[in-house]
């Protein structure tokens, strides 16, 4: 993978967060040790990498904010936060259902609701892509882990 199309470096505007249960906090940890490891993300625009991503949410709107190495600004891509409300709601209410289904249910049915899970992060992932299509190319796996940052952003306590 060429360093001039990646992420190098992510941080996470979390001035509204309190405290996250250990689920998530574990995820948040897992996304972005994921995310620097392997990665593809391309400005459209020919600003190459790598990058420092400073990904938040202002006024209910999804804000990537891409910097050079220096953290100098680079693009502020912005996205509405309303067209993720739909899809941030069910993943969270899948994986609350699926946290629940390990206490009690048998492996089949933990099964079944992990792919549910799977799917809807699928979703989130496939809308991410094609929201910022004209402003980043971005592979599936980069996707679905910014995906992952989105819905921790979106835990208030």
């Amino acid at each position: 993978m060429e360093d001039r199309h990646r992420i190098a470096k992510i941080s996470l505007d979390e001035q509204s967060v309190i405290r996250r249960s250990p689920q998530v906090e574990h995820e948040r940890k897992v996304a972005i040790y994921d995310l620097l490891e392997d990665n593809t993300f391309i400005l459209t625009d020919g600003q190459e990498g790598p990058y420092s991503l400073h990904l938040g949410i202002e006024d209910n709107r999804l804000i990537f904010d891409v910097r050079d190495e220096a953290e100098k600004k680079i693009k502020r891509i912005i996205l509405p936060g309303s067209s993720f409300r739909r899809v941030v709601k069910d993943y969270f209410l899948i994986v609350e259902s699926y946290f629940n289904a390990i206490k009690t249910k048998a492996p089949s049915q933990i099964e079944a609701i992990d792919m549910a899970r799977r799917g809807i992060h699928n979703d989130g992932a496939d809308l991410l892509m094609e929201r910022m299509a004209s402003d980043v190319e971005m592979d599936k796996d980069t996707s679905r882990r910014l995906f992952t940052l989105i819905c921790v952003l979106h835990i208030r306590a």
